[in-house]
């Protein structure tokens, strides 16, 4: 039987702060430029999440598409959105909230929930803007 890859798309908006606790305000905004503000900043962000499995026979379906999307958006979006990743986002705690480390976060949080539902979580994508985005395999 064949291996089919299905993605879901869903979006959250978010604020966060780049800084380095053990550098200088000068070095944290020199290396993070904006993204270091003392007043946070915030993104519109894009979130892919890649299943991985067989079709059922019955269903034609790798996963059914509203039990998935229900618990992407109760396991991380309902959790991430209108959030301060710094300070509001249990699963976020003392990590730095750069994109590549909320990629891999929140592959963390679906991994499991996932299998569940009788597939495998393949990858993770997030687009903090339109021309910057991480993705994340799980390695």
């Amino acid at each position: 039987m064949p291996l089919v890859y299905l993605t879901r798309k869903e979006q959250f908006n978010a604020a966060h702060k780049l800084v380095n606790p053990n550098w200088s305000d000068q070095e944290n905004e020199r290396v993070f430029g904006p993204c270091a503000n003392k007043n946070w900043h915030g993104h519109n962000y894009g979130l892919w999440v890649t299943v991985k499995g067989h079709p059922n026979p019955d269903t034609g379906f790798v996963v059914d598409l509203k039990q998935l999307s229900t618990l992407i958006r109760s396991t991380v979006i309902d959790k991430l959105d209108h959030k301060n990743l710094n300070m509001d986002v249990p699963f976020m705690e003392g990590i730095f909230s750069s994109t590549e480390n909320l990629a891999i976060q929140v592959w963390q949080q679906l991994q499991m929930p996932i299998s569940e539902l009788g597939c495998t979580l393949h990858s993770i994508r997030i687009a903090e803007t339109e021309r910057n985005s991480v993705e994340y395999f799980g390695d």
